[in-house]
């Protein structure tokens, strides 16, 4: 072997060093990157207890593109400053608590045409 191929083998072990810092400021943490970030992106749009179980027992499926629906709804309405929503789809009714993002629970069309919603300040359709 030639000395360029064994320096080459030498040096692979050898990790490079990173350039310095010209900053003063002091490392960020990875907490700190983490909290910015969760700040940046919104929390997905959670089911609670009572509306997984009404979701279930009414057959009512979200698909991907049902999801994604509910969650600019809730973006939407969030952005308008509403606090607690219902959101309407084709053949269903969401109540959702927005700040939190939570389904609070859900009701077919037939079902959303015979109850009264209280205690909401914004109607979304979806």
């Amino acid at each position: 072997m030639d000395r360029i191929t064994l320096a080459r083998i030498a040096g692979a072990g050898v990790a490079a060093r990173p350039p310095e810092s010209r900053s003063n400021a002091p490392p960020r943490s990875s907490t700190e990157f983490a909290d910015a970030l969760r700040k940046e992106l919104p929390e997905p749009v959670r089911f609670s207890a009572h509306a997984t179980a009404r979701l279930q027992s009414r057959g009512i499926r979200l698909d991907d593109r049902d999801q994604q629906a509910l969650e600019q709804a809730v973006d939407a309405a969030a952005a308008k400053g509403a606090r607690d929503a219902v959101l309407l789809q084709e053949d269903r009714a969401f109540v959702v608590n927005i700040p939190n993002r939570v389904v609070v629970t859900a009701h077919t069309s037939a079902e959303a045409r015979a109850h009264v919603y209280t205690g909401i300040d914004a109607a979304v359709m979806i």
